[in-house]
């Protein structure tokens, strides 16, 4: 039986294929005007599905053992109602035939994880057929080095089905009409928590003035900067681990060890790596920690839009990220200088303003996702 004119249905199926043929994301959601619902699933817990559930969105899952085959929650975010599944017991049968609405969360950074996402986009464009399916989005976790063209045919601009994309990294795609830049976030599929905020030693010193704990490749900038802590003797000053390798997956005694560096320094160091934009830049906000951010472009197809001019990291710049932005790590010495002449409670206010700013900017580009939603789709 068919809903009355005011009512509409709509389904919002992430999917994010990561590290597992079964790492999939898959939102749904159905409703009205006023009071929409939104059903997510998800097959493995490590996915960047649950960045935009559970940090943007503010989504809880039930139960909480990460381990369980089917988890699920429910939120209301402005005139819809979201509900979230996940667990390996998500696969594409459990799209329902009427769904009208559908936005993909998928993986784009490689081969392999392409052609996983293509199979999601094909089976959902079997869905148009049935002439229920209305509207497709995506939330693309891009190439690092913007090299997006495997998606464009099937952009609706372009012959495709896909109305609208939520795009991670600077891409010069960006026009604020179909295709929307995304924030990378933190690294969820290494567990990174969200963070109580009444439990960051706000007022009290924190004992390093920096951290770095990283890779360090060889060629980078990132060698560079550890030159200059090494030469002017600055690591007696800041936490530094380093490692030659990068590795996916963390134990969770690196990861305690990460989050007490983030938690025990007044500045985290973000040096570039293959993209100008990682996930230390939000995780240091998360722990009240300034990020130190490395302002070059990196080697590739970012740069500015049409409608964005400052990359790199155009979307952060946008929104006035409280953030202290170098050219060359040789500027990092003055830096330190001015860190050591300031009083605690200069520091504690600062502080204050980036936790402030990142509770702000997750707000924000919650609404922006729901309005964006509502008013392409509705």
């Amino acid at each position: 039986m068919r809903f009355q004119w005011k009512r509409l249905l709509c389904l919002l199926m992430f999917i994010y294929c990561l590290f597992s043929i079964y790492a999939a994301y898959i939102v749904f959601y159905q409703g009205r005007r006023g009071s929409g619902a939104h059903r997510v699933t998800a097959p493995r817990e490590r996915s960047k599905g649950l960045y935009l559930w559970q940090h943007i969105l503010g989504g809880q899952l039930t139960p909480n053992d990460v381990t369980a085959h089917w988890r699920e929650g429910q939120l209301k975010a402005g005139n819809l109602h979201f509900s979230f599944y996940t667990g390996p017991s998500a696969v594409p049968g459990n799209i329902p035939l009427d769904t009208e609405n559908v936005v993909l969360v998928l993986n784009g950074r490689e081969e392999g994880k392409i052609k996983f996402a293509t199979q999601w986009l094909h089976y959902v464009q079997t869905l148009l057929q049935t002439h229920k399916l209305q509207h497709v989005a995506v939330v693309l976790l891009g190439n690092e080095q913007c090299e997006n063209g495997w998606i464009e045919p099937y952009l609706k601009k372009h012959g495709g089905f896909i109305d609208l994309i939520f795009l991670v990294y600077d891409s010069p795609w960006v026009n604020e009409e179909d295709v929307y830049q995304w924030p990378l976030g933190v690294a969820t599929y290494r567990n990174f928590p969200i963070v109580d905020l009444n439990n960051l030693m706000l007022h009290s010193s924190r004992p390093y003035l920096c951290n770095f704990l990283g890779t360090v490749y060889k060629g980078s900038s990132r060698e560079i900067l550890l030159n200059v802590l090494k030469r002017e003797r600055l690591n007696t000053m800041c936490l530094i681990s380093v490692r030659e390798q990068w590795l996916p997956q963390e134990t969770s005694e690196n990861l305690k060890k990460y989050q007490d560096a983030l938690l025990q320094s007044d500045l985290t160091l973000c040096p570039v790596g293959i993209n100008t934009e990682c996930y230390r830049i939000y995780e240091a906000c998360s722990y009240g920690s300034v990020p130190v951010v490395e302002d070059v472009m990196t080697p590739g197809q970012c740069g500015n839009s049409s409608v964005f001019q400052n990359a790199p990291l155009r979307l952060l710049k946008l929104m006035g990220a409280p953030f202290i932005f170098v050219k060359d790590w040789k500027e990092l010495p003055a830096i330190l200088e001015k860190e050591k002449a300031m009083s605690l409670q200069e520091k504690n206010h600062r502080r204050r303003l980036v936790i402030e700013w990142f509770k702000q900017f997750r707000t924000q580009v919650r609404q922006k996702f729901v309005d964006i939603l509502e008013s392409h789709f509705f």
